[in-house]
């Protein structure tokens, strides 16, 4: 065991001193040590909770014979950090939470993990965190939020730039705003919609990392915490079987993956995080992958901010289990992949059934014959572009209009709400990439503000930052490669024509190559909107967000 390393022999003996210091018997620190990391604070509604799944998943842990040890790991609320300098921070932090699990679970010489986060980027960093050390390792989230109610109907964080909307254009008031801010985020859990905290603890589960439910078992209910000590009993088997998250997370397993977040339509996000996690195995995921996989895998599921449903729907529907017994009638997925369950693919769905398909649709009659994301590519974003086309109006799927530019996020927002963007316009948002924002903030606000003020079935929206997980419409980002690089979105100007054409995955600017390059003879960036700190040296060593923003190392 790795933990012989820290309490066995002469020469550890003033390492034994210490876990005596701790309150430790000697029968507990000759046990397997495992850590159990956990994302837990104060800040988080997804995170706020998970001192309480801790320690069950520490009683699943002693019940199977190890010790358990719980570090803590940094969360972000991207929710609180959204549409200031604060964004700027989630996407980066993702690094943090990767690097803290391997520096904690290597100088320690932990001899298995669980890891337990539950939004956007932890979810990802401990994936990352967990591939590099690998240790056997098992994950369980803290589980989704229960959706809100006002006036009879299910609402979501996403909902609140709907009636912000309608408050900004004198259709709605003070009081009325109020009201929906108290109820549509009704406690804990990760925000209710399937927004990216949940699709990567969906991913989590496709891939194998998380027991069956992990994804969709809702915060508050019990079975979350049965989820957990399970989780803790399972650790100490992977961790006698030998199996390791590389043994798991193959090429094979994040196809499955990808083929489960098209059918339920799933973030965006995911294009950055699941080739960032596949990079610390030695895997390449391009964004070929993802739209080859699309094209071929049907959009199932219709969640918000994209319908009306919510996570507690598709748990009360069979979950992610059953989305998978639906793909795999269809052939779509590898039913050989080991899971941390210690039985196959298959073998875990076996038994999955659809228990409601109103919401997760039968292979004949699926939203659509496509995933919920496209790759989109062109003399506009060479390198690629993502949109969730499962959120986008059909009569937006294909769209040409004139350039409206703005350097950052603050300047767009400022407009929609200022009423200087109309129908047929192109909101154009650059410098927001990884390296230019830095930190690629997401932008819930200005497809928010658009939503509110009535553009969304009209207006388009390019950048080469990125979308939260509750973003709708025509919003197409990751626009590659970014401003700060020289991309050709940093050479347009204030009217270009773009043209828009999702079902044939294209994104042009209606210029010649001449005319590009002209532009870019005479073209200079813009200075660094950071130079001190975390974020400047993030900005020298990030990648493109075509392949997942990783750290050039």
């Amino acid at each position: 065991m790795n933990s012989e390393q820290v309490t066995r022999g002469l020469q550890r003996a003033p390492h034994r001193s210490l876990f005596y210091a701790l309150g430790m018997t000697e029968e507990e620190f000759t046990r397997p040590l495992i850590g159990v990391c956990n994302a837990q604070n104060e800040i988080v509604p997804g995170h706020m909770h998970l001192d309480t799944v801790a320690e069950a998943v520490k009683a699943g842990i002693r019940s199977a014979g190890g010790t358990p040890i719980e570090f803590p790991a940094i969360g972000i609320c991207d929710g609180i950090a959204m549409a200031h300098t604060g964004m700027k921070w989630p996407l980066p932090s993702r690094e943090l939470v990767a690097d803290s699990v391997e520096a904690m679970a290597l100088a320690h010489q932990f001899d298995g993990l669980v890891l337990i986060p539950n939004c956007d980027k932890i979810v990802p960093g401990m994936l990352m965190g967990a591939a590099r050390v690998n240790l056997p390792a098992i994950f369980v989230s803290g589980g989704p939020m229960l959706a809100g109610t006002i006036n009879g109907r299910k609402v979501s964080y996403s909902s609140m730039y709907e009636i912000m909307g309608k408050v900004a254009k004198g259709e709605a008031g003070e009081e009325e705003l109020r009201d929906w801010e108290e109820v549509v985020c009704p406690g804990c859990g990760s925000c209710a919609g399937l927004y990216t905290a949940n699709t990567m603890n969906c991913m989590t589960e496709a891939l194998g990392m998380g027991l069956p439910g992990n994804g969709t078992i809702p915060a508050v209910y019990s079975a979350r915490l049965r989820l957990a000590k399970k989780a803790g009993a399972r650790i100490m088997d992977l961790l006698a079987e030998n199996v390791r998250p590389r043994d798991i997370m193959t090429e094979a397993a994040f196809r499955n993956a990808i083929a489960v977040d098209m059918a339920i339509g799933g973030s965006t996000n995911t294009a950055l995080h699941l080739p960032a996690i596949a990079h610390e195995v030695g895997i390449r995921l391009t964004l070929d992958i993802f739209d080859e996989i699309s094209r071929r895998t049907p959009y199932l599921t219709k969640l918000a901010p994209a319908g009306v449903l919510h996570m507690e729907d598709l748990y009360e529907a069979g979950g992610i289990p059953a989305v998978m017994k639906r793909l795999s009638e269809a052939g779509l997925l590898d039913l050989t992949c080991p899971t941390v369950t210690g039985a196959t693919v298959g073998g875990n769905i076996e038994t999955a059934r659809v228990r409601l398909p109103e919401v997760i649709r039968p292979l004949d009659n699926p939203w659509t014959k496509e995933g919920g994301i496209a790759v989109l590519r062109g003399n506009l974003a060479p390198d690629g572009s993502v949109v969730k086309q499962s959120a986008v109006l059909p009569g937006m799927m294909t769209h040409e209009g004139p350039a409206r530019i703005f350097e950052g996020e603050e300047e767009a927002d400022e407009a929609i709400f200022a009423g200087k963007i109309v129908p047929g316009d192109v909101v154009v948002i650059r410098y927001e990439g990884p390296k230019g924002g830095p930190g690629m903030r997401e932008m819930l606000m200005p497809t928010g503000a658009l939503l509110g003020v009535g553009l969304s079935d009209s207006v388009a929206l390019i950048t080469d930052g990125r979308f939260s997980g509750a973003s709708s419409g025509a919003a197409i980002g990751h626009v590659s490669p970014e401003a700060t690089e020289g991309g050709p979105i940093g050479l347009l100007q204030e009217g270009d024509i773009i043209q828009i054409d999702i079902p044939n995955r294209k994104l042009n600017v209606k210029l010649s190559d001449e005319e590009l390059a002209r532009r870019r003879a005479s073209w200079k960036p813009l200075p660094p909107k950071v130079t001190s700190g975390y974020l400047a040296r993030y900005a020298r060593l990030v990648g493109s967000g075509a392949a997942g923003a990783v750290l050039n190392r």
